[in-house]
C-alpha cells in the first residue's frame, strides 16, 4: 500500500497536499489563460512594441568643471522613422521606402542639437506607414503596446514615440505633427505632448508629410523636461516675462467630446484662481468665430441648418487640412508610390486620390484660408491669450480591430485637430486623469511664436492642474431637493418667459430647477434642450432630449432637437434615424421631412 492510500479523507495532511495542489493548477490555468489573452492581437512584447530599432547615439562631451553640465545631461530619448540619423536608414514607417532609400548622410538638425545638449539617443520608433494614420497600427511593424489600454491603440502617427515616453523606456521623445500625429497619441497614452508654432523648429533631416502642416514636436512626462527640450530646439529663453494669461473656453468644441465640459471647466477655473496673473476663463463659440474671420472658408461649408452654430465652419476647416495634406504629400511621393506599385489602406489612399481633383485655384484657396486663419488666431489670442480645447473627441478604439476611428468620429476628431494645424498655432496636450477608465487630455493653445508663454504656462500650472483633477475624480454629486409640482410649473414658465426673450443662460437656469424638483416631466428636458442648442451646448441637449423620450416616447420636439443636436454632433445616421421617428408620429411635420432628406443625401455621398 503506498502512503498516500494511508491517509484518510479526514486526515489534514490530505487536505493540505489538495490544496497546494489545486492552488498550482489554478495559478497555472491563470498564468495560461493570461498569456493567451496578451497573445490575442496585442501582446505586450519587449519595449512594448516602440522601437523599429535600437541604437545608442551617445551625447557630445560635458564641459570640465567649474561649468554647469548641459541642459539635458543624464536623459535619454527616441526618435520617429522619420528623422535622419546617419549610417541609419530612414524608414517613414514603410519598408518598401526603406528598401528603396540609402542611408542618411547626415543626422537631422533636432537629434544634433539634443546631442550637443547632453541628451542620449536609444532608437527609433514605430510610425504610421508613411505618417499618414492616427491610430497607431503598422501593418509591417506592428502596433507598440498602449501602457495605459493594453487592449486600445496608442494613437499615431507617432505612436511609438508616445509609447516610449509613457512605457518610461525614455525621458522624451521626437515626433513630427501634421493632422494630430502627437496630440492624438499622447492623449491616448496620457502623456504630455507638445505642438511647436509651425515652421519654428528645424525640419532638416526631417523627411515631409506635408509642408504647410508639418511640425517637429516632442512628447514627455515631466513639464520641466517639456520646457527644457524647447528652450534647446525653439532656441529660447531660460525665462519668460510675466505677462497676463487669458484662459479662453472653445465651449463647442467640448460639446463633441465624451468628457463633460462642467469638470473641465471647474478644474482650469479653480487653477486659475489659485496661480497670479491668470484671468478667469471665459467661453466662446469658436466655430462662429472661425466663420466670421476666415472668410475664404465659406466655399468649403456645408449647408446645413446648424450653420448658425459653426459646426459647418469646423467641419470645413477639417476639409481644407485634409486637401492640402492630399497636395503636398502627393507632391512629395507620388512618382515614388508609382513606381513601387504601392499599395495603401483604402482610407489613405483615398485622400491621397482628393488631390487629383483640385485645380490651380482651388489651392491657392486652400493656402489662403491658412493665411486667413493665422491672422484670426493672432488677433484672438494676442500674446496672452490662451485657448482650451479637448485634445481628441473619442476614447481610443479596441484592438484587434482594424477598422480605426468611424466617420462620425473622424469628423469629431479632426474638427479640433484642425485648428491648430491650420493656424500654425502652438498647442500643448495635457493629461487630465480619466473619464469612463479612459485616460482624458486638454489642449492649450498659444498664439503662433508663442511658444516660450505657453510651455511656461504649462510647467507652472501642472502640479496645480494634477491636484484639482485628482479632487474633482473623488467628488461626489450634489443631493436633489424635493418640493410641489406648482412650483416647477413656475419654473418652466419662468424658462419658457426667458427662451423667447433670447435669455437663453437663464432659460437653461429655470429648467434646471425645475426639474430638480420634478425630473419625471419630459416637456423640462425638451425645453432645457431647446436653450442648450442655441447656446450650442449639442452634448447636454442630446442627453436631454435622449431623457425626455425615456419618459415621453411620442415627444416629437424631442426627437427633432436631439436630431438636430445629433447632426451637429456629426453623428449623422443617428440623427437621421431620430428625424424618421419625428416623421413617423407626425407625418406633416415639414422639419422633419426636409432634414430626413438632407442627411439622406450627405451620408449616400
Amino acid at each position: 500500500m503506498t502512503k498516500l492510500s494511508k491517509l484518510s479523507v479526514s486526515n489534514p495532511k490530505l487536505w493540505v497536499v489538495i490544496g497546494v495542489g489545486v492552488a498550482g493548477i489554478v495559478i497555472l490555468a491563470e498564468v495560461h489563460r493570461r498569456r493567451r489573452r496578451l497573445s490575442a492581437g496585442n501582446a505586450i512584447k519587449e519595449d512594448f512594441g516602440a522601437f523599429i530599432e535600437r541604437f545608442e547615439l551617445l551625447p557630445f562631451p560635458q564641459p570640465p568643471p567649474p561649468a554647469a553640465p548641459l541642459l539635458l545631461a543624464g536623459l535619454t530619448f527616441a526618435i520617429k522613422d522619420n528623422i535622419d540619423v546617419k549610417g541609419y536608414v530612414t524608414g517613414l514607417g514603410s519598408p518598401e521606402w526603406k528598401r528603396t532609400h540609402e542611408a542618411a548622410a547626415e543626422t537631422a538638425a533636432v537629434v544634433d542639437a539634443l546631442l550637443k545638449s547632453g541628451a542620449t539617443c536609444i532608437g527609433k520608433t514605430i510610425m504610421d506607414e508613411l505618417g499618414l494614420g492616427v491610430t497607431g497600427r503598422n501593418v509591417h511593424y506592428g502596433t507598440p503596446t498602449n501602457p495605459k489600454l493594453p487592449f486600445h491603440v496608442p494613437g499615431g502617427s507617432s505612436s511609438g514615440s508616445a509609447v516610449a515616453v509613457a512605457s518610461n523606456l525614455v525621458d522624451f521623445a521626437l515626433a513630427t505633427d501634421t493632422t494630430g500625429c502627437i496630440r492624438v497619441p499622447a492623449s491616448f497614452c496620457g502623456v504630455l505632448g507638445f505642438r511647436p508654432s509651425h515652421g519654428i523648429v528645424s525640419t532638416t533631416g526631417v523627411l515631409p508629410v506635408s509642408q504647410s502642416l508639418d511640425t517637429i514636436g516632442w512628447f514627455a512626462r515631466d513639464p520641466s523636461v517639456l520646457c527644457k527640450i524647447g528652450r534647446i530646439l525653439l532656441q529660447l529663453a531660460p525665462t519668460v516675462p510675466k505677462r497676463m494669461r487669458r484662459f479662453i473656453i472653445a465651449d463647442d468644441h467640448f460639446q463633441l467630446s465624451k468628457v463633460p465640459k462642467q469638470k473641465i471647466v471647474h478644474v482650469v477655473r479653480k487653477v486659475t484662481e489659485k496661480i497670479s496673473g491668470c484671468q478667469a476663463p471665459k467661453d466662446m463659440n469658436l466655430g462662429k468665430y472661425i466663420a466670421s474671420n476666415v472668410p475664404s472658408l465659406k466655399v468649403f461649408c456645408e449647408e446645413s441648418i446648424n450653420h448658425h452654430h459653426g459646426m459647418s465652419t469646423l467641419r470645413a476647416l477639417s476639409s481644407v487640412m485634409f486637401l492640402l495634406l492630399s497636395y503636398e504629400f502627393r507632391t512629395n511621393y507620388e512618382e515614388w508610390m508609382n513606381e513601387v506599385k504601392l499599395r495603401l489602406d483604402p482610407d489613405v489612399s483615398g485622400c491621397i486620390a482628393a488631390a487629383a481633383t483640385l485645380t490651380p485655384e482651388n489651392i491657392k484657396l486652400l493656402y489662403k484660408v491658412r493665411t486667413e486663419t493665422r491672422t484670426a488666431f493672432k488677433s484672438l489670442l494676442k500674446d496672452d491669450g490662451i485657448l482650451v480645447i479637448p485634445t481628441i473627441t473619442d476614447h481610443p478604439s479596441k484592438l484587434p480591430s482594424k477598422k480605426g476611428l468611424s466617420i462620425e468620429a473622424r469628423d469629431r476628431a479632426f474638427a479640433i485637430l484642425s485648428i491648430a494645424s491650420i493656424s500654425g498655432c502652438c498647442q500643448a496636450a495635457i493629461p487630465f486623469g480619466e473619464h469612463d477608465n479612459y485616460p482624458v487630455s486638454v489642449s492649450f493653445i498659444a498664439s503662433h511664436g508663442s511658444d516660450n508663454f505657453l510651455l511656461h504656462t504649462v510647467r507652472d500650472m501642472y502640479s496645480s492642474l494634477e491636484e484639482e483633477v485628482r479632487m474633482a475624480s473623488n467628488a461626489s454629486a450634489l443631493p436633489e431637493t424635493d418640493v410641489s409640482m406648482d412650483a416647477s410649473e413656475l419654473l418652466k414658465e419662468k424658462g419658457n418667459a426667458a427662451y423667447k426673450g433670447r435669455l437663453w443662460n437663464k432659460a437653461v437656469s429655470y429648467y434646471t430647477e425645475a426639474i430638480k424638483l420634478n425630473d419625471m416631466n419630459a416637456t423640462y428636458y425638451s425645453n432645457r434642450a431647446a436653450a442648450y442648442l442655441e447656446l450650442g451646448c449639442f452634448q447636454q441637449a442630446e442627453e436631454d432630449c435622449t431623457k425626455a423620450i425615456s419618459l415621453d416616447i411620442k415627444n416629437v420636439k424631442a426627437y427633432l432637437r436631439r436630431g438636430t443636436a445629433r447632426e451637429s454632433l456629426l453623428l449623422k445616421k443617428e440623427a437621421l434615424q431620430d428625424f424618421r421617428h419625428a416623421h413617423v408620429l407626425e407625418p406633416q411635420n415639414k422639419i422633419a421631412k426636409l432634414a430626413e432628406k438632407r442627411l439622406k443625401k450627405l451620408i449616400s455621398i
